[in-house]
């Protein structure tokens, strides 16, 4: 069980997205689209299931959390903020000279981030070897990992499947982010994904799709994952590119967005709405 548990996921996923929204607001361009589909994910991972907390964050026997697709590191970043890893003041810097939140995580700088990220597939194969590391050492903590749909491409990280299913690694739990966009458009155009569920099962896995948009749902499959015994697990989340930002999500090349002013203030207007439903000031 988790040290620290939050009693409204959803809320917290609404917090996270919030603080988000202002990173890319204050900065004025970043990776909107696939920040925004890993909210939810964060959201139970960091709100009930993974044992990882400020003050246990050197410890071995804690959790592992690696963001494969290290892009979606502002998302983390509100995470770590609400959790209580970072400074809220940190937020302002994000990308900036000097700053401690750079566009990627890297673990040198970052406390919480557990492993640095940013080429697509590196991610799960660093997982992977924490995974298997922890079971050498005779440790009962889990490693979760977040790829996403387009670093499937990456043929490192069915190498890193097939040996993690090779090594019964039944404490690793990965999670797909299925929001069907990558940097240069939709992901069955550019290389076919087929069926997500049935590739990785076909690796000697454990599979299944859930609403990445539901926290619910998402939960209900950590649990499931949990009981699942002799292979690793894998979570494949239906989301959208941009989840949650209307004005985000009806965009076709969100992945990485220099939004222009009028933009600009929609998206301003949407944090606003949002601030004042979870009643946070602005």
């Amino acid at each position: 069980m988790a040290v620290h548990q939050v009693k409204d996921l959803s809320l917290f996923a609404q917090e996270i997205r919030y603080y988000t929204l202002k990173q890319f607001v204050t900065m004025g361009f970043g990776h909107y689209g696939g920040s925004l589909s890993v909210v939810e994910t964060l959201a139970v991972l960091y709100g009930k299931h993974l044992n990882s907390t400020p003050e246990n964050k050197t410890d071995p026997e804690r959790d592992y959390f690696v963001l494969s697709k290290g892009h979606a590191g502002p998302a983390l970043y509100a995470t770590l903020f609400l959790r209580g890893f970072i400074a809220k003041e940190w937020l302002q810097t994000l990308n900036q000279n000097n700053t401690r939140l750079p566009s990627h995580p890297d673990r040198n700088l970052t406390p919480g981030v557990d492993m640095t990220t940013g080429s697509l597939g590196q991610g799960i194969s660093a997982a992977t070897g924490i995974a298997l590391g922890n079971r050498l050492a005779r440790r009962d903590n889990w490693t979760y990992v977040i790829v996403g749909d387009g670093e499937l491409n990456e043929g490192q990280v069915w190498e890193a499947v097939q040996m993690a299913s090779h090594n019964k690694l039944d404490h690793l739990m990965v999670f797909v982010d299925d929001n069907k966009m990558q940097l240069d458009g939709p992901t069955k155009d550019i290389s076919e994904p087929h069926d997500y569920v049935e590739k990785f099962k076909s690796f000697g896995c454990y599979s299944k799709r859930v609403d990445g948009k539901s926290t619910e749902a998402i939960d209900q499959a950590i649990e499931w994952g949990k009981k699942n015994k002799g292979k690793p697990t894998v979570i494949v989340l239906d989301t959208i590119k941009g989840q949650g930002v209307h004005v985000i999500e009806a965009m076709s090349n969100n992945h990485h967005l220099r939004p222009d002013e009028e933009t600009t203030k929609k998206i301003m207007r949407e944090c606003e709405a949002l601030g004042e439903r979870i009643g946070v000031s602005t």
